[in-house]
């Protein structure tokens, strides 16, 4: 009798077996519930970092297009106070209009982050004040008084501005890129979280899913369980794919734009130190125009030559696609149109270039425009005087050695028969040094027609690219 009161209470004390199910049945409807709400945060607040990610590029971008006409305008500006040449006011007025639509633009875009805008009100400060100072030159040489623009741009306040302008824009530049990266990681972290909440969510049906089914027949219930199971499966393994093929797109697609980035960057950079060689031998101009003696004169003359083929050399390179490649033949034949264009004694002789698509490396392209540069000004100089008329021909291609060969042939007046070819001259001995970096030597002979062939073979250019 005992035993079976036991037995009772026994019974009486374990919970309805009903009652698991359908706690098991609430408890997934609450996860499912749960996972979805925090889904649709998630989704929202990637929304969020998605549009700060865009304003923030925009800011990056607009700082960018800033420091680029406030260069272009300090180069216009500059131009016009050595040459007083009014072609040079049109880019300095483009750019300082373009200067105030973009500090417009940047107050606008950084109005809401308090910090941005104090910094973008002080850079907006400085710039004020070195546009009045650019102005301020300019009108002062229009108004035929460039003694006091020169005293003012010798007392360094101009470029001590234009220093600050530019420290401040990068370091405002590398705030923004910061900025881009926390909020990049951002993103991703809660992709993940995304992720994993669906991933809860589906479990939560799964399991909503087989508790239903397990109240049905025992044959049924394992099969439908079995079902579920495969479908659970497939669904987790399809979020993978999503995922990884989504990740690899997004790697993608930021390759690309770094590779541009970094394409724009180098085209800037080339053309900006292009720019500075350009002011350079400007100013040897300058110089040479107010020197009376006929050896100072000759030697002004020969460095602003120089400096200038330089300075063509990187104006004119464009890097290829894997930007540490340049087209020898796209290349080659810009530097001697600019040679054609700018050399004063170039107007009554023909030039004629014959490049082979031969791939260099692009830190060499530069090495062997200046080469080809000395080379056609030596040319020009001494083969064709007194305005003599005549003709230049400048070959780059293999030779049957296959070794990638420079050639410049003149049917001009030659070398007189007591000297040898190639020795002597400042030129010479640049010409030999430049040509001796690829392992080549320059080799001069007279032609059958008088003037002078120089023949450089260069077997490391192509061992510098392949490096």
């Amino acid at each position: 009798m005992m035993m079976a009161e036991a037995r009772n209470q026994e019974r009486d004390t374990k919970p309805p077996r009903r009652a698991r199910p359908r706690l098991a049945v609430l408890a997934s409807l609450a996860l499912v519930v749960l996972a979805a709400a925090a889904a649709l945060i998630m989704t929202a607040g990637i929304d969020r970092q998605l549009v700060d990610v865009t304003q923030t590029y925009e800011v990056r971008n607009q700082a960018r297009e800033l420091t680029i006409a406030l260069t272009e305008a300090e180069s216009g500006q500059r131009g016009f106070m050595l040459t007083q040449d009014q072609k040079y006011l049109e880019p300095y007025r483009r750019a300082v209009a373009g200067i105030d639509t973009r500090v417009k633009t940047l107050v606008a875009i950084t109005a809401a982050d308090p910090r941005q805008a104090d910094r973008v009100a002080a850079i907006s400060d400085s710039i004020s004040i070195k546009l009045a100072e650019m102005a301020r030159t300019v009108d002062l040489i229009q108004s035929g008084r460039p003694g006091e623009a020169q005293t003012l741009i010798e007392s360094g306040m101009g470029a001590r501005l234009m220093d600050e302008l530019r420290s401040g824009l990068e370091q405002f530049i590398g705030e923004e890129n910061a900025k881009l990266l926390e909020r990049n990681k951002g993103i991703d972290l809660s992709r993940r979280a995304l992720v994993v909440a669906i991933i809860v969510a589906l479990a939560g049906a799964a399991i909503l899913s087989y508790s239903l089914l397990s109240r049905t027949q025992r044959q049924v219930s394992a099969l439908a369980e079995s079902r579920t199971q495969l479908l659970t499966q497939n669904e987790a393994l399809e979020a993978q794919v999503r995922e990884r093929t989504q990740a690899i797109e997004e790697a993608r697609e930021h390759a690309e734009h770094e590779r541009q980035r970094v394409e724009a960057l180098l085209r800037d950079t080339n053309h900006r130190v292009g720019n500075s060689l350009a002011t350079v031998s400007s100013l040897l101009g300058l110089q040479l125009m107010r020197t009376d003696s006929d050896e100072v004169r000759e030697a002004l003359e020969a460095a602003r030559a120089r400096v200038h083929a330089v300075a063509s050399a990187h104006r004119r390179l464009r890097l290829g696609d894997d930007l540490e490649t340049v087209s020898a033949a796209e290349f080659l034949s810009a530097v001697l149109d600019d040679l054609h264009d700018t050399a004063t004694t170039a107007k009554a002789v023909t030039l004629k270039g014959d490049f082979a698509a031969v791939e260099i490396g692009a830190r060499d392209a530069t090495t062997i425009g200046i080469l080809v540069g000395e080379l056609v000004t030596n040319a020009l100089k001494h083969a064709f005087p007194d305005g003599r008329q005549g003709h230049i021909a400048v070959s780059f291609k293999r030779d049957a050695a296959n070794v990638p060969t420079l050639r410049v042939a003149d049917d001009g007046v030659g070398m007189a028969a007591e000297r040898t070819p190639g020795e002597g001259g400042l030129g010479s001995v640049i010409v030999k040094q430049l040509a001796n970096q690829f392992d080549g030597k320059p080799h001069y002979e007279r032609g059958p027609n008088g003037g002078i062939v120089v023949t450089v073979p260069l077997p490391g250019v192509e061992r510098a690219a392949a490096s």
